[in-house]
């Protein structure tokens, strides 16, 4: 079945009837962000029907249905073509999710005109052939078997009981080389499942060389896969990264979708998620060495506890968790807050834009954390000068200090990374 593909940005509206979005196609995308366990409340958080069209939010990736895939990319400063900030996004999920992009594979995956599926597809198709390459790893497994000579040690139990009438077998217990082995069986549900996806013609045909190589390895379902009894050695280490992208590519952040009798897949991702836990390991890799470590989503101190009628401490309430913690020890010495949205110029507004709710938020933390280095990260965009940033502010009533910095993820990983360890050099956070 031929798919039609319709691209938008997030955060971009498109007319129903405008190209390949007819009315019905725009029903079935609709519908199936509503299946979507990301879509929320009648699935506006990624899509709005408003009125004679619909609009994307803050969630990216790709959702298909029937005849139709729509694909939502970020909006990346810098970077212009969709290849670009397709290119982008992929080296943010890998960052994300350790997925084996080497900077060589990235370039050419640039170039391709493809989905971000299809791009993720290819990469794990050509990651696996190379390590297939190699030899697919086996181990020795215990079996039990009924054999006219003795192979390995007799079954004994077994020996006089089931087989006590038949003296031409022998009950067998031994152990076998085999290939099938959980680590097998999860490469080949990924190849199952993406050979039923991918559109383009070389990365099919990558598969179906790969289903050829895994044909001995027994087929489980996705919901069975054995997840829990993956334990690798020093010789599979090599197979880590493609456990991860398998992980991403079989779980439930890539679905099924199924609405009325349309049935599609959806492979989606909060962007200030996503941004949230990029900044933290690109961060926490280029803090490596200098007695600072990086926390996400940790913390936990809770805000407020109970009083009885007595005074009494009860229970703990309003329990909060920053984006990101930076310690020297186990002392927070920095708490970052990214906010995956543009800041105004200040020309335009004195404020840019930041929102009173998160300042009042870093306040708090600053005090629950007893923590004087407080930062709202944002995304960089070409309107904001460099007489806009850093901004820095003192909380009125104490020696807290907070920061509005920016990064340009239109860099690389390892960029981004030192300009936010450059903010945190400004700062005066001890030692």
């Amino acid at each position: 079945m031929t798919r039609h593909l319709i691209r938008l940005r997030e955060w971009e509206r498109v007319r129903i009837g405008e190209g390949h979005l007819t009315p019905t196609r725009a029903d079935a995308l609709l519908a199936a962000a509503r299946a979507s366990d990301l879509g929320g409340e009648e699935g506006t958080r990624i899509l709005v029907h408003a009125g004679s069209q619909i609009a994307t939010r803050q969630v990216v990736g790709l959702i298909s249905a029937g005849d139709c895939q729509l694909e939502i990319l970020p909006k990346i400063d810098g970077v212009e073509s969709d290849a670009g900030v397709r290119d982008r996004l992929v080296h943010m999920l890998a960052e994300v999710y350790d997925l084996p992009v080497a900077t060589g594979a990235a370039a050419a995956l640039g170039e391709q005109n493809d989905t971000l599926l299809e791009r993720l597809i290819r990469l794990f198709a050509d990651r696996l052939i190379d390590a297939a390459r190699a030899g697919l790893p086996r181990r020795y497994q215990q079996r039990e078997e009924d054999l006219p000579t003795l192979r390995g040690r007799l079954a004994i139990m077994r020996q006089f009981t089931a087989l006590a009438t038949d003296p031409t077998r022998l009950a067998c217990r031994y152990d076998e080389l085999s290939r099938d082995i959980p680590l097998n069986r999860i490469m080949k549900a990924a190849v199952t499942r993406l050979r039923a996806l991918a559109r383009g013609a070389e990365t099919q045909r990558r598969l179906g060389e790969l289903a050829f190589a895994y044909d001995d390895v027994a087929s489980i379902g996705r919901r069975s896969l054995p997840w829990s009894q993956l334990h690798l050695d020093r010789s599979d280490r090599r197979w880590r990264p493609l456990i991860d992208l398998a992980r991403l590519l079989l779980g439930d952040r890539f679905q099924t979708t199924s609405a009325g009798k349309e049935e599609g897949t959806a492979l989606l991702f909060e962007m200030h998620v996503l941004f949230e836990a990029y900044i933290a390991r690109v961060l926490a890799r280029e803090l490596l060495g200098t007695g600072l470590r990086v926390v996400a989503q940790g913390g936990l101190r809770f805000c407020l506890t109970e009083l009885d009628g007595d005074g009494r401490l009860g229970k703990d309430r309003f329990q909060t968790r920053p984006d990101i913690l930076i310690k020297r020890g186990e002392v927070v010495v920095a708490i970052i807050d990214t906010k995956w949205k543009r800041l105004s110029p200040r020309i335009d507004d004195a404020k840019q834009g930041v929102s009173q709710v998160d300042v009042y938020q870093m306040i708090a933390y600053g005090r629950l954390y007893d923590c004087s280095n407080l930062i709202l990260l944002y995304p960089w965009h070409s309107e904001i000068d460099a007489d806009d940033e850093p901004q820095r502010y003192a909380v009125r009533g104490g020696s807290d200090t907070l920061s509005i910095v920016t990064v340009d993820v239109a860099r690389s990983g390892r960029e981004a990374g030192r300009q936010v360890a450059a903010a945190l050099t400004a700062l005066d956070i001890g030692n």
